[in-house]
């Protein structure tokens, strides 16, 4: 039991550093909470959380070697999760300025509020696609964690990562939620959708050019 309490150690201390290192996950969840509110950005937090269960999955079914072995998949996944980015960047430039609800009703301007479905698919595709994911179980995960480990330790293992990203996104969303923060977003009006466009776009185009190691 020690040998593996000393395992997820290491194993935690290494994803702490990747989890607050700002990528595409918190551009996402900082968006969703600035356009949509609280429960779009929770909601999309826990679909960021889910993906890692799948990429846990792969990862302990060995499906994973596959993809680490092969260039082709590599990039289907590489070009899959660039294109998906910048599809969120062209589809911010062109959304009209944004408003809190209570601002949109005061001007007449009709907020449509979105749907938990698309809030969690938005999360969990976002991650699910992003290569640095892919390669953190490809090659950290499964070199910090022994292959001597029984699969449902390694299971557990997946299961408390997931869960300590969605907290930490959760945290992130209730910030970015909290009255004075949101209206200062708010402030920017049609550049706050410029810059965040911008953003992804630039996050899809790096991640375009990203080479497999």
């Amino acid at each position: 039991m020690t040998h593996y309490v000393i395992e997820f150690a290491g194993l935690m201390a290494v994803w702490a550093v990747l989890v607050v290192s700002p990528g595409a996950d918190f551009a996402v969840v900082v968006r969703q909470s600035i356009v949509h509110g609280r429960r779009a950005a929770i909601i999309t937090s826990i679909g960021i959380g889910c993906s890692i269960l799948f990429h846990i999955g792969y990862t302990i079914l060995g499906l994973g070697l596959i993809v680490s072995k092969s260039l082709f998949l590599f990039s289907v996944i590489k070009w899959a999760g660039a294109a998906y980015l910048i599809y969120l960047g062209v589809k911010a430039l062109r959304e009209k300025e944004t408003h809190t609800p209570e601002i949109a009703a005061e001007i007449g301007q009709d907020v449509k509020q979105i749907s938990a479905w698309r809030c969690f698919l938005m999360g969990f595709v976002t991650n699910a696609l992003n290569p640095k994911a892919v390669l953190f179980f490809l090659s950290l995960f499964s070199s910090l964690v022994s292959h001597e480990t029984p699969i449902a330790v390694q299971g557990i293992y997946g299961l408390l990562m997931a869960v300590s990203l969605i907290a930490w996104f959760v945290g992130v969303s209730t910030f970015f939620t909290l009255a004075s923060v949101r209206e200062r977003f708010m402030a920017w009006g049609r550049w706050f959708n410029w810059v965040t466009g911008m953003v992804f776009i630039g996050l899809g185009v790096r991640l375009a050019s990203q080479q497999a190691n």
